[in-house]
């Protein structure tokens, strides 16, 4: 099946209406059928149609659009309800554990793709041109049409990887803005009056994470299995600054060792 070509409007099924489900809702609305399924009483946006999990897994492109926790358990319910040479993909934050599952429960006769947008409704702002999204081409040729609609509609750099590469790079680019904000959110009342241009930057990443779904942050922790390293890492190299920075500076060492010399 040709995709997203000028004659061709294929429908697109949105399984799951979260935050990052109904912001991708909204912008494809305008591209494309979108129809979308949620297990929870939600308000469709303008021009998504609302419809049930047998009718939105038929469309010609699904998206997963729910927890990692979840994926399993949802790619069984759909996968007898597929229609053969349909598109499958997810946009978790992680990719070898969603990679593993769709290859396992759903069947043959569909492509797939691993996808992981590199934004969410705090950092899209006046619309998604140059920001990121990776795609992880799991199983059939399309991954390169998918790229090309992206790029063409919504000016999204198109990043190829490996569910692995994907997540050994991202244990330590998402993980540890997750892990700094984390601990800097503990911190109540930090300053917002005298603060430098840098600190304000770093507030501002906090911001755009803080509101991240429990599963969202759940998987970086967690689902990665690249992210334990990553944090060791890190500690690691806190534990050092920390005891170099508690150290007596080498000046002070020498000047005191000279002084001692010259009283003895």
């Amino acid at each position: 099946m040709i995709l997203f070509s000028p004659s061709v409007r294929p429908s697109v099924g949105i399984i799951g209406l979260g935050a990052f489900g109904r912001l991708m809702a909204e912008y494809l609305a305008a591209h494309v059928a979108v129809l979308a399924h949620d297990a929870r009483a939600v308000e469709m946006p303008v021009g998504v149609e609302a419809v049930s999990l047998e009718e939105v897994s038929r469309c010609d492109i699904v998206v997963l659009a729910v927890p990692v926790a979840a994926m399993r358990a949802v790619c069984r319910e759909i996968a007898p309800l597929l229609k053969p040479g349909a598109l499958v993909m997810d946009v978790g934050s992680v990719k070898v554990e969603p990679a593993a599952i769709l290859r396992e429960e759903l069947p043959a006769h569909v492509d797939l793709i691993a996808s992981h947008p590199l934004f969410g409704p705090q950092s899209v702002g006046q619309g998604m041109a140059g920001l990121k999204i990776v795609l992880c081409p799991l199983r059939g040729g399309r991954a390169r049409q998918v790229g090309a609609f992206l790029r063409r509609a919504f000016g999204l750099v198109v990043l190829f990887a490996t569910p692995e590469e994907h997540d050994r790079e991202a244990a330590f680019t998402q993980g540890l803005t997750h892990l700094i904000a984390k601990a800097m959110l503990r911190m109540e009342h930090l300053p917002d009056r005298i603060t430098t241009r840098s600190f304000d930057l770093l507030r501002q990443a906090v911001e755009m994470v803080r509101h991240d779904a429990v599963g969202v942050s759940r998987a970086i922790e967690q689902a990665n299995p690249f992210s334990a390293e990553a944090r060791a890492c890190f500690f690691a190299e806190m534990e050092a600054v920390r005891l170099e920075c508690e150290a007596p500076s080498l000046p002070k060492v020498r000047a005191e060792l000279v002084e001692a010399q010259h009283f003895s």
